[in-house]
């Protein structure tokens, strides 16, 4: 008889997706599946999601020194490196999920551990690459450039990411529903003595998504259920949504990846700067003009 675990280990991968229409392509068919066999291998054990985040951010460190050393040896295990990064980084949520042990706190310190990574490996190319090439100056220019460039596409990923999940009528507002649950952690820790550091995290996410709410106009509003023609428009706003997820974080650290092992960190940045703020932009564009519904041109 064939065997048929497979389809349950798949069938359980597929459930702990939000959805796959706002996943990036790279963590679909490579870092989840690849992070979800590493979950399922430690579970029961005494590993935390903390500790993973904490082990990710390792990871992500060693792959920035790696960056600065900039020699051909040293950008191929920055490679590597940052290839364990994004697997144990999507593994810390999964194991989080599987254990019914998720916290806001963890959540932040993963956010946290993102932007930590993320500043040490534009550090790293602008140390090992640009302050090594002919003309530093513009080299370091085009870091900085790539630098905010990644951090703008990777935030206009999550909002239309959550704007979609929003209009699609399956869940309330994101952050207005995540804002309650981060104050009700906040107060709750507010008559604990000591906590002082975690206070400080959840505090300023809550001063975080209370300006993100304000911008975007979100009012936690409930979640509805929409007509079926409604529904198919939101449906139709799958390609869309796809698209956008070409400027997510994982999309960008994975061609940082290859062009560290081909050793052309410049395309990686003339990549980010140029070519990810055109699709930005182009993406925008294609928002206003094919977003049938409202609701899927206000994502």
């Amino acid at each position: 008889m064939t065997e048929r675990a497979p389809v349950g280990l798949y069938a359980e991968y597929r459930k702990g997706l939000k959805s796959p229409a706002v996943e990036e392509l790279f963590d679909l068919v490579v870092y989840r599946p690849v992070a979800f066999l590493f979950v399922k291998l430690i579970r029961g054990t005494r590993v935390t999601p903390n500790q993973l985040t904490f082990l990710s951010l390792i990871f992500g460190v060693l792959g920035g020194m790696s960056l600065a050393v900039g020699t051909p040896a040293a950008l191929d295990a920055a490679g590597v490196f940052i290839i364990l990064y994004n697997v144990v980084d999507c593994s810390d949520g999964q194991l989080a999920r599987m254990n019914g042990t998720g916290t806001h706190l963890g959540r932040i310190l993963d956010g946290v551990a993102d932007y930590v990574v993320s500043l040490a490996c534009y550090l790293g190319i602008g140390i090992g690459f640009a302050g090594a090439s002919d003309n530093p100056p513009l080299m370091w220019c085009l870091t900085a450039a790539a630098g905010i460039s990644n951090a703008v596409q990777s935030g206009l990923l999550d909002y239309y990411r959550n704007r979609y999940l929003d209009a699609s009528g399956i869940r309330a507002n994101v952050l207005g529903e995540e804002q309650q649950g981060f104050r009700e952690e906040f107060a709750a820790l507010r008559v604990v003595k000591g906590r002082h550091f975690e206070r400080f995290l959840i505090g300023t996410y809550l001063l975080y998504s209370g300006v993100q709410l304000r911008l975007t106009g979100g009012k936690g509003r409930p979640a509805k259920r929409l007509s079926g023609a409604e529904a198919e428009e939101i449906r139709s706003g799958r390609v869309l949504m796809h698209c956008w997820t070409y400027l997510g974080p994982t999309t960008q650290w994975t061609l940082l990846i290859v062009c560290a092992f081909a050793g052309r960190l410049d395309i990686y940045l003339w990549g980010i700067a140029v070519a990810g703020n055109v699709l930005a932009v182009v993406m925008m564009i294609a928002q206003r003009l094919f977003g049938a519904h409202p609701a899927v041109q206000e994502w």
